[in-house]
């Protein structure tokens, strides 16, 4: 959990213990629900029962009226991911916290979440940080207008999507003639 200044905590790191749970928030309070938790536990002084407190999330991009605007999208809306110990207490602090429903499962005992899982969630976020996805998806006939690269301005109909590459062939008019271009799918934008 951070502290004042933004660094992470480093309570969780060795406590064999906790365990990872899925804990359900009103949709959209994702962010404010984990910030009064934290609270919560440092008001409670519970710091010793909980590690990290996540709202999972990734980078993604977009363009809008020509331009890149980058942002973060919960790939878990509606979700916060919590490091803890459970026990009667941490349990009531996290379901006695504003803008939390309860956990996911048994709401009386509920199940902590596999390593495995944990560990695919955990690379997801890690990843979802490093790269920056495209958030539009593309079809094989829709009209594109290019915004970025020797072709700037050009109109034209995408012909291929190559999704695994990020890459869209796109059929333009140069000269009178139809031409094949090979298009980034940050570099075009939906018509």
């Amino acid at each position: 959990m951070p502290d004042s200044s933004g660094r992470e905590m480093s309570n969780e790191a060795q406590n064999s213990s906790f365990k990872w749970y899925v804990v359900h928030t009103l949709s959209g309070h994702e962010n404010k629900a984990k910030l009064l938790l934290e609270e919560h536990i440092r008001i409670e002084k519970q710091e010793s029962h909980f590690g990290r407190i996540l709202v999972p999330t990734e980078n993604v991009a977009e363009v809008v009226a020509g331009k890149k605007r980058t942002s973060k999208r919960k790939f878990f809306p509606g979700y916060i991911l919590v490091e803890m110990e459970m026990t009667q207490d941490s349990w009531h602090l996290v379901k006695d916290t504003d803008k939390i429903t309860g956990f996911v499962g048994d709401s009386q005992k509920p199940r902590a979440m596999k390593p495995s899982e944990v560990n695919r969630i955990l690379g997801q976020i890690e990843v979802g940080e490093k790269d920056v996805k495209p958030v539009s998806s593309f079809d094989a006939g829709q009209s594109v207008r290019i915004v970025e690269g020797p072709f700037v301005n050009f109109a034209g109909t995408i012909d291929e999507v190559k999704a695994e590459k990020r890459k869209l062939r796109v059929m333009v008019t140069i000269f009178g003639r139809s031409t094949p271009v090979e298009v980034d799918f940050m570099q075009v934008e939906k018509v």
